[in-house]
């Protein structure tokens, strides 16, 4: 198949595939006599795996990393476990950044008045002495 249905079927642009390929994520695709992509079950199997691992929050560099271990000599299990591992790890640590963000600003709205309102008036005021300087 060409590389707009491999497209359409996957979920994944055109510009993306091609960019998979560029930098190795999927294998160099087979290409008709006139140069046109021919693209078959195998290439769709990669694209999907990939696609499912940017889905869980692997970095591009990380997933070439682990996609040059599952295409190596047997024996990288533990390697591939240890990358899964510290993207798990970064995962939870950008969560729990997030969750500590959404804490601050939930205080906010729940203290607006006696925190927000004042602090905003603060800086109006100090806006309105600079202009008056």
């Amino acid at each position: 198949m060409n590389i707009k249905n491999a497209s359409e079927l996957t979920g994944v642009s055109s510009d993306t595939i091609r960019y998979y390929e560029k930098i190795g994520l999927i294998p160099r695709i087979d290409r008709t006599s006139s140069g046109i992509r021919n693209i078959d079950k195998r290439i769709i199997g990669r694209i999907n795996f990939v696609k499912q691992m940017r889905s869980a929050g692997m970095s591009i560099e990380n997933l070439l990393k682990y996609m040059n271990l599952v295409d190596s000599a047997e024996g990288s299990i533990a390697a591939q476990k240890s990358l899964l591992k510290e993207q798990l790890e970064a995962m939870v640590e950008r969560r729990d950044d997030m969750q500590a963000a959404i804490d601050h600003l939930k205080w906010k709205l729940e203290h607006y008045e006696e925190h927000m309102a004042k602090s905003e008036a603060e800086l109006k005021k100090l806006e309105k002495e600079h202009k008056n300087q």
